[in-house]
């Protein structure tokens, strides 16, 4: 097989700083390095904010990131753009594409790989025009509904969907939505997320509770960061219908103050448990523990998490968001509910009432989730752009 050169840009990447930062692009780029007759330079600009916001504690960690490491396994150039927080997202297509093209001098590729919609495909729009490339993007949630969506940003990632010799999307669902604003459904390929099967298995519920400390109450869970767009704010408000029944957030985020006075308001604080971020080790054991987990979202591509907790056996309770329907096919894999209290309140009762064996939940995922696979498809995909 003829080796592929592949230049992959991903804003969304783990760091020694957020360990747990995309790290479904890590997964999928390794399993990409993975198959045969790929050359992979993977480049994961970092974005920091010109002096004197650079010395805020936030970005301190960032500042002191290798602009070269080996990170499990594959080689990473982390090179810095100027990063102007709040208003200057029209920017950093260019900044990022600057940043890329920094780190690369003098090497040869065949293709150039998004693996985020925006900044990344803009920005490798303008990559793959320097070196003379095509290039491919994918498309993965809010890459699409917010930035899809906003004026200041729409114009940049349209012209990228044009451009591009082919496109990808986590979700049929997500393929929709791209068509939905424009972008050619033609190129677009749905390319499903990898579970890793050795690690998300169902277990024993009596046991990981155990070892987490926790009693035989009744556990609903959440998995993600602590914002408006994920509706952990009404899981909360289910909490009056749901007497005895403990919520855990696994996360943090700039909701967590309002979470916390809102349980309180409502007199449930102390069935409400934020964890703050939780290592992706320690998943499985938390999916296993929880008899549901429940995900409001306003939107999601494919969410990660819908796919582990059913992977661990543990019915999931979702908005119809994104590639929902794709993952909730029956009853024993959960609830696709209205994002309202009440109907968060009946779905999780329901589910207390007659639980579904954890191995008919894992089996609800058909085998569609693999990495091997999503390494496999990413490459056929970028042989294809590539004109190979």
């Amino acid at each position: 097989m003829t080796p592929i050169r592949i230049l992959s840009i991903a804003t969304l990447f783990p760091d020694a700083a957020r360990p747990n930062f995309g790290l479904f692009v890590e997964k999928s780029l390794r399993a990409l390095a993975a198959q045969p007759g790929i050359e992979l330079t993977v480049v994961a600009p970092v974005g920091v904010p010109p002096f004197p916001l650079s010395l805020h504690h936030r970005y301190r960690a960032l500042r002191a990131l290798p602009p070269t490491e080996c990170w499990r396994g594959l080689t990473v150039h982390r090179p810095r753009f100027a990063l102007i927080p709040r208003i200057g997202a029209p920017l950093n297509p260019a900044m990022v594409a600057r940043a890329v093209l920094s780190a690369v001098p003098g090497q040869t590729f065949d293709v150039v790989d998004a693996q985020f919609f925006y900044p990344d495909a803009p920005a490798a729009m303008r990559v793959a025009a320097a070196l003379g490339l095509p290039f491919s993007a994918k498309a993965r949630g809010a890459d699409i509904s917010h930035f899809g969506h906003d004026p200041a940003t729409a114009p940049q990632l349209i012209e990228a969907a044009g451009k591009a010799a082919g496109l990808l999307a986590v979700s049929d669902a997500m393929r929709r939505d791209m068509a939905a604003i424009g972008i050619d459904p033609a190129k677009v390929t749905t390319h499903y997320t990898g579970i890793d099967t050795a690690r998300f298995h169902p277990g024993d519920r009596a046991a990981a509770r155990a070892a987490l400390g926790i009693d035989d109450a009744p556990m609903i869970l959440t998995v993600g960061a602590l914002i408006p767009r994920k509706g952990q704010s009404l899981v909360i408000e289910a909490l009056p219908a749901l007497p005895c029944v403990h919520y855990w957030l696994a996360g943090a985020g700039e909701a967590e103050g309002r979470y916390r006075a809102l349980a309180q308001r409502l007199g449930v604080e102390a069935r409400v448990h934020v964890m703050g971020p939780v290592a992706n080790a320690d998943l499985p054991q938390l999916y296993r523990a929880a008899d549901a987990v429940v995900m409001p979202s306003v939107s999601e591509g494919l969410a990660n998490a819908w796919v582990e907790a059913l992977a661990c056996g543990t019915p999931i309770v979702i908005s119809d968001a994104g590639g929902a329907a794709e993952l909730v096919t029956s009853p024993v894999a959960g609830r696709i509910v209205e994002r309202t209290p009440e109907a968060i309140a009946a779905a999780v009762q329901a589910i207390l009432a007659n639980p579904p064996a954890a191995s008919g939940v894992a089996a609800s995922l058909g085998g569609r989730f693999d990495w091997d696979r999503n390494g496999r498809e990413l490459a056929a995909h970028l042989r294809r752009c590539a004109g190979r």
